[in-house]
């Protein structure tokens, strides 16, 4: 009998370069030859460039109306408008969230993604709702989809009553692998309210139940810069290096020269990485700096045709091909950092081992069309096989198994 199962995907391109040769995953992993003894399952290649499977390090799938009844948003200016606005959105919707949840996610697989960080609401107005909808979503796609999911208390923790002790709830749930922050200076930096400061809290809750810590920081200028730098010291009294990161920090675009190579010294120096979701030219983070000085740096789709946008489609192909557009990515070199940010970049910042299409990798990886890499990101042609642990799992628009 055999004493494995390998699979051998004929004749692919790995990342556009080159002749076409074989991929071999065994045992979730790609290798350099098929075992003596193995059977054998082909997946022909048909000559389409083999890229690795893309990960989304900040989505929102709890917010999601993807899929739903289109539903007309009011203007909002401001956090707090931001806020009530997902609450009217989440009492309006009909489909359950981890049925929602579900399907965006699974239209994520089918586009290439393999791993996401899901950001979910922990507040009074929907209790623990979204943990337990993610948890859901996330049992669904197990074989598909690594979800990590961020308790994240998008309504503040000391300006709204009760919102700190779900935070905790959720730390201790043992359904989460993160805990999350918002603005500590400003949306949150009110006076009153219940418990310690929220930095307080959140980095107290990370330690005791050993949770990675991911913070919104969208406050610019010294709003944003004094919390970040507090951030960096109570990850390193912490002992935290590696497992706190800062999502937006919007302040950080706007530093130059020594200003930037400082911070992003502090920030590598401590272990703390960063996300963005290319919003716009003037909010996306340097990456290519903040990289070169050692700080990693994720990419994400962020929220998803919520109740802050009607945009969105849990495509990270495309996400990498706005982070071009919003950074003029010019020159082959470009477009191909771009995409790194989505794979390599988002990967290191999740924990997870970088999918290489070396031998030792992991076999997740998709098949496309296309002449090259940089074309793929301006072309974004259709995702035609994706493949998860070795397995043939999605193809775009539905899952296969």
């Amino acid at each position: 009998m055999p004493t494995s199962t390998a699979t051998v995907f004929r004749d692919v391109r790995p990342f556009g370069e080159g002749g076409p040769v074989d991929l071999v995953a065994v045992g979730g992993v790609l290798t350099d030859r098929v075992p003596a003894g193995a059977a054998v399952e082909y997946v022909e290649g048909g000559g389409r460039i083999a890229l690795p499977g893309l990960v989304d390090a900040h989505i929102h799938p709890d917010k999601t109306a993807w899929g739903e009844p289109w539903y007309s948003r009011r203007p909002a200016a401001g956090l707090p408008e931001y806020v009530k606005g997902d609450v009217e959105l989440h009492d309006w919707q009909r489909t359950s969230l981890a049925d929602r949840a579900t399907r965006l996610l699974a239209n994520a697989v089918a586009r290439g993604t393999r791993a996401v960080r899901a950001h979910v609401d922990v507040a009074p107005a929907y209790g623990l709702e979204a943990v337990t909808g993610l948890a859901e979503a996330r049992e669904r796609l197990r074989s598909a989809l690594d979800v990590q999911i961020v308790a994240f208390p998008q309504h503040g923790v000391r300006r709204e009553p009760g919102a700190g002790a779900l935070l905790a709830e959720a730390a201790a749930s043992g359904l989460v692998d993160a805990v999350g922050g918002l603005d500590p200076a400003g949306f949150d930096g009110v006076d009153g309210g219940e418990g310690p400061a929220q930095l307080d809290q959140v980095f107290a809750l990370a330690e005791r139940h050993g949770l990675p810590v991911d913070v919104h920081l969208h406050d610019r200028g010294e709003r944003g810069l004094a919390p970040l730098r507090d951030i960096a010291a109570r990850t390193k009294a912490a002992g935290l290096q590696g497992r706190v990161v800062v999502s937006h920090a919007f302040c950080v675009p706007e530093l130059t020269g020594r200003a930037l190579e400082e911070l992003a010294e502090l920030l590598s120096g401590a272990g703390v990485g960063l996300t963005t979701v290319a919003p716009s030219a003037h909010q996306v983070l340097p990456f290519r700096r903040l990289q070169a000085a050692g700080v990693r740096v994720g990419l994400g789709s962020d929220g998803v045709r919520d109740s802050w946008s009607p945009f969105g489609n849990a495509d990270m192909l495309h996400r990498a091909h706005l982070l071009g557009w919003t950074t003029d990515a010019r020159t082959d070199r470009d477009l191909t950092e771009c995409f790194d940010l989505a794979a390599t970049g988002g990967a290191e910042l999740l924990g997870l081992p970088a999918a290489t299409l070396a031998p030792g990798s992991p076999a997740d990886f998709f098949l496309v069309e296309g002449e090259c890499l940089p074309q793929v990101v301006v072309d974004l042609p259709a995702r035609d096989l994706v493949v998860k642990g070795g397995q043939v799992g999605a193809r775009e628009g539905r899952i296969t198994g």
